[in-house]
């Protein structure tokens, strides 16, 4: 299994490029900016891209799905429940300054769906709160969490379809029941392990809490 991890965009979005090294496909999850830099290592690599795969539809997780889809061929994926949010990505991004090319899904993702690449399997977790529609998407050994929780923290629910009471719920019924040694690939910040945030992160409490501590990304 190849994987490696490149930091986009001004709100340093952890994009990951996951490939099987027998086949040589590619999947790259939340590819939010700097097109050239993905393109680049799947080059170097001898990946052919078949999934572009977002964990949410904010446009800080999405700008490139559109130019990675023409150079490579490959399919856009995302949960149905944020097809409105990746609709008005463009949106968004304007009022940060950005511009975001609008993109549309050729697959619609559901809760335990299956993913392979190659030899590679990912599960679909649907995990509601910072968005209807975020998606944790677990291997074998490790998860990519998007921005349902970082290391120390989770993500924001103060953006239109955030929900403070789903996240906490996605947390602790979907997270806080995968194995310790589960190794932590978050949308943003350093990778962490599941027994790390269960004995560190208060969002895996079963207290209840505010804001406090949230990260401030999209």
């Amino acid at each position: 299994m190849f994987l490696d991890k490149l930091i986009v965009g001004p709100l340093e979005v952890n994009c990951y490029i996951l490939g099987d090294e027998e086949t040589k496909e590619a999947a790259v999850i939340d590819p939010g900016d700097e097109d050239d830099r993905i393109l680049d290592l799947l080059n170097e690599k001898g990946l052919k891209l078949r999934y572009i795969i977002n964990t949410h539809a904010h446009f800080d997780h999405v700008g490139v799905n559109q130019s990675l889809k023409e150079a490579t061929g490959a399919e856009i994926m995302i949960h149905e429940g944020d097809k409105d949010l990746l609709r008005v990505a463009g949106e968004q991004a304007f009022l940060y300054g950005l511009d975001v090319p609008p993109s549309e899904p050729d697959r619609f993702l559901r809760d335990d769906d299956e993913i392979y690449i190659g030899e590679i399997k990912l599960r679909v977790l649907n995990t509601p709160g910072h968005s209807d529609g975020c998606i944790c998407l677990l291997g074998n050994g490790f998860v990519f969490t998007g921005d349902t929780i970082f290391a120390g923290s989770a993500g924001r629910t103060d953006f239109p379809g955030g929900n403070m009471g789903k996240l906490l719920k996605s947390i602790r019924e979907r997270l806080a029941t995968l194995d310790d040694n589960i190794k932590v690939y978050p949308g943003h910040g350093p990778e962490t392990t599941i027994g790390f945030e269960k004995r560190n992160n208060p969002f895996f409490s079963t207290g209840s809490f505010g804001q406090e501590g949230a990260v401030e990304s999209l």
